[in-house]
């Protein structure tokens, strides 16, 4: 996620204003997919969500909830927000994951993966065995979810202190975090991606009976670093 202050992303290409693709309605407000040079981006309820220019937080998203894990075979990881497909398709690529399930909200972005310009990233990933994609919110999906999970990558908002969406603060409150523990098997990591640290959020994860809490800086070109903070289900 990047700054949801506009809907003119922090480093705007000097190549002609950017071209809307498609325009939804969705159940949670209008969504837009743009082509803006070489980049797709996408924008909900007229704020900046993200696009295709990097992606280093995604990789590191998957990659530091796998390290963190013990030895196991096959692990299940639940990705919580497709986005543009970076952490799908980063998971889908390493043979070690098992079961690879996706949770997002918002149908149009389902289906611009599916059928539409941004099936070019994760084309590969949707046609993967492993790979399930459920439409639901996040938060009402682990509430009621009866699967259980070794790793949750959560990249739903900007992070516990900067929320996008009022309904995602749910997630990072004592009820949710007890939701996320109760989905992950002992030993489970959960990763939350953020747009910044936060020690209040560190401390709820251990308020909630997480362990070998910790944090992960991403290196951004300005500005404060991106952030995974990491937490370890007891045995």
């Amino acid at each position: 996620m990047t700054n949801p202050a506009s809907a003119t992303p922090p480093a705007a290409a000097a190549d002609g204003p950017p071209v809307v693709l498609d325009r939804r309605d969705g159940p949670y407000g209008e969504v837009v997919l743009r082509r803006h040079g070489e980049l797709l981006q996408i924008i909900a309820n007229g704020c900046f969500l993200m696009d295709t220019s990097d992606g280093r937080s995604e990789r590191l998203l998957v990659d530091a909830a796998y390290r963190a894990l013990d030895e196991r075979s096959e692990p299940a990881v639940l990705i919580g927000g497709l986005g543009v497909g970076f952490s799908l398709a980063h998971a889908a690529r390493n043979p070690r994951w098992g079961r690879i399930t996706v949770v997002e909200r918002e149908p149009a972005v389902v289906g611009w993966h599916r059928t539409g310009p941004l099936s070019t990233l994760s084309a590969q990933a949707f046609a993967d065995p492993r790979t399930t994609v459920v439409e639901s919110d996040l938060v009402a999906y682990i509430e009621e979810t009866s699967d259980t999970f070794d790793a949750l990558c959560l990249d739903i908002d900007n992070g516990p202190g900067w929320t996008v969406d009022e309904g995602n603060e749910g997630l990072y409150s004592p009820s949710g975090l007890a939701c996320c523990a109760r989905v992950l098997r002992p030993g489970g990591v959960l990763a939350v991606w953020s747009a910044q640290p936060s020690a209040k959020f560190e401390g709820s994860l251990r308020n909630a009976g997480f362990k070998q809490v910790r944090t992960e800086e991403i290196p951004v070109a300005r500005g404060v670093p991106d952030v995974v903070h990491l937490a370890v289900r007891p045995g």
